[in-house]
This record gives C-alpha cells, structure tokens and sequence, in this order.
C-alpha cells in the first residue's frame, strides 16, 4: 500500500521563483506513473529503496535510468516520462515541482537538464542536507507561501553546491552585469517588440556572443526568457485585475490575442480564461 503526503502551493504569483506541488511517497512495489507530461520542473530525491526512470531527451529518444537511495531526478517540462518502483524494494522518495523565470538557470549550474536528468550528490552529507530542506517544504504546507519560497532558494542551492554534475561558471562578475543589463531592459521594454540584435547593443556585445551568453548562463535562449517573462507578467494581471485577457495581451507584448492565447497554453498547460478562472476560483476559498 502507498504511504504519501500531498499539498498544492497557496496560489501567489513569484516571478524567479514559483513552487507548485510537493510531498512525499512510499510507493507500493511496482507503483508506477506515466507517460505523463508536466508544465513545470519536477525533482525527486529518493530517500530509500529502488526504481527506473524512462525518460525522452531533447529529441524524443528514450532513455531509461536505474536509480536508488541518495541520488534524484529531474522532469522538465513538456518532456515525457515514466517511472516506476522496484518490484522488491520500492522507493520512497520526496519531491517538488516548481518553476520561474530564473529556475533553468539554477538547474543549469548543478549540471542537470533534459539531456541530463540524474542527480547524484558529490558526498551522501549533502545530499541529505538537499532531502531534509525538501521534506521540510512537504511537512510545512502551513507555512506562508514567502516562507515556502525561502526553502525553496535553500533547495536550488544545496542542489548547485552538492550536485556531482555542478557547471563551474567562469567571468562571474562580468558575465552577470551583462545578463542584468539584458533583464533590466527587458523588463522596462517587454510590452514592445524586442529583437536579439537590440538586447545585444544593449550590452555592447556581438550578436552571437551575446545569445551564447545568455544561454550558458540562464539556461535557455533570450527570446525564450523574454517569452516567460511576458506570460509571467500576464499571469499577474489576470490575477491581481480585472483587466479584459485582450488588453491584457496588447499589455504583455502580444497584439495578437490568439497567438497570446496559444504561448500562454503552452507555458500553463490551460487557456488563459481557463487560468484566470482557476486562480480566481483559489483566491476566493
């Protein structure tokens, strides 16, 4: 029989951060989950026992992972993947699923992405000190969504500093000014149509040297952030207005209502009326 805690994040909007789902189970022996699709970034750290893991990389071709105590997975989102615990040692294990603007960054640094989904600590210390941060946000679905978030940053760095797949970055100091000049502007500037070639003149930077930059350091491509960050500001307002999602769109650098309507289902899994309506719904209990 399964042994599981569950909880759904209070419904607040953070925009480099966001933490979804999370809890714990103790899979009965060849429990199983899949082929499923997530919108979002899903960890899990096993805690005891065994399982596999089958999961496509960048090009569809699947994979299949053998994995045990001390060591995790990632599920990025719009991958497909299935997992199952072993027939005599089933797993148990703690997870998360969380997203945000900055979030494939923080992957990136500890060496884990759709090509590379496992996690195996550089010393079992540490990757205890990752599972125990973990099952404090599962025990705590009480705590204040900012408290959550907290823990959350806890995770992602115990992820980084202990990971035996860790990314060392180098010109950190120059390097960062650039990437905040390009998120600077785009910040002030999403509402409008934003080119690669501008975002790079902003930073005085060639074209090409600039995309590799930015990629290498955010983990995905200046128009793709640029994209998250004008649904995420979408977000906000279908939450926090009354806006109509037309206006809405015009305001987040989509005059075409329908081309918003099919990024927004992409990145959200549902159509904005859905999602306004979901999250109204929340804010009202």
């Amino acid at each position: 029989m399964d042994e599981y805690s569950f909880s759904i994040s209070p419904s607040e909007i953070f925009l480099d951060l966001q933490l979804y789902q999370y809890g714990w189970e103790q899979c009965a022996p060849l429990h199983s989950f899949g082929p499923f699709v997530r919108n979002h970034y899903l960890f899990h750290y096993i805690i005891s026992g065994q399982g596999w893991l089958d999961s496509n990389d960048a090009s569809g071709t699947a994979r299949r992972y053998n994995l045990g105590e001390n060591q995790g997975f990632l599920i990025c989102p719009g991958q497909v993947n299935t997992y199952c615990a072993h027939k005599t040692e089933p797993w148990k294990y703690v997870w998360l699923e969380f997203d945000g603007l900055r979030v494939s960054e923080y992957l990136s640094r500890a060496g884990l992405d759709i090509a590379q989904p496992i996690y195996t600590p550089t010393a079992p210390d540490l990757g205890r000190t990752v599972q125990n941060t973990m099952l404090y946000i599962a025990d705590h679905s009480d705590a204040s969504t900012l408290h959550l978030i907290g823990h959350l940053c806890l995770f992602l760095d115990g992820l980084i500093q202990s990971s035996s797949t860790r990314r060392e970055l180098r010109g950190g100091q120059l390097r960062d000014f650039y990437i905040q000049e390009a998120i600077t502007f785009m910040e002030h500037n999403y509402a409008r149509e934003i080119t690669v070639e501008e975002l790079a003149s902003v930073c005085k930077l060639n074209r090409s040297y600039f995309s590799k930059l930015f990629k290498d350091s955010m983990g995905c491509p200046p128009q793709e952030f640029l994209i998250r960050l004008r649904l995420s500001k979408a977000a906000e307002l279908m939450k926090t207005t009354t806006q109509s999602i037309g206006n809405i769109s015009t305001l987040c650098g989509y005059p075409n209502q329908l081309h918003f309507s099919r990024a927004f289902k992409k990145r959200y899994g549902m159509s904005p009326r859905e999602w306004r309506a979901q999250n109204q719904e929340l804010n009202n209990r």
